[in-house]
């Protein structure tokens, strides 16, 4: 009898350590599996700088998921950083704009970890996806939200 209950507590220890580390993995890659949405709009508004920005930033590991739209001279970028790296919030905006900045010279680019600017950002990639927008709206709707990214600063 006293072997038995030895017996089922070693499975029973076995059975809760391998059940606990069996999604190591899982986590560890999450960026791997992340989607970028390629924003392809009509000829005036070409989006391939802000599209090159999304796979460039999306590597990093503490970016979740990253949002950008660009006009002829300016981009604008909204990250979404993973739960933990949220305390180094400026440190991971200021490397991402720095990062941009060096491969864009061109551009002005603005950076921001703002959940807000991250959904203006979405909302207006789901229109230039879709086509529901032109040159004119875009850049109304572009300098509202670098204005509103100007006041969080």
């Amino acid at each position: 009898m006293k072997t038995l209950n030895i017996c089922l507590f070693l499975l029973t220890v076995i059975g809760f350590g391998s059940g606990c580390t069996g999604n190591q993995n899982s986590f560890a890659n999450n960026n791997d599996n992340a989607n970028i949405v390629k924003v392809t709009a009509n000829k005036p508004i070409n989006q391939s700088v802000a599209n090159q920005a999304k796979e460039k930033v999306i590597k990093k590991e503490e970016v979740s998921d990253v949002k950008a739209v660009n006009t002829d001279k300016e981009l604008l970028l909204a990250i979404k950083v993973d739960q933990f790296d949220r305390f180094r919030l400026k440190k991971i905006e200021k490397e991402v704009k720095s990062d941009l900045e060096k491969t864009y010279p061109d551009y002005k680019v603005l950076v921001s970890t703002d959940q807000k600017m991250y959904l203006e950002l979405r909302q207006l990639e789901q229109k230039l996806q879709k086509n529901h927008t032109n040159k004119k709206t875009l850049k109304k709707e572009f300098n509202t939200i670098k204005k509103l990214m100007k006041e969080k600063a």
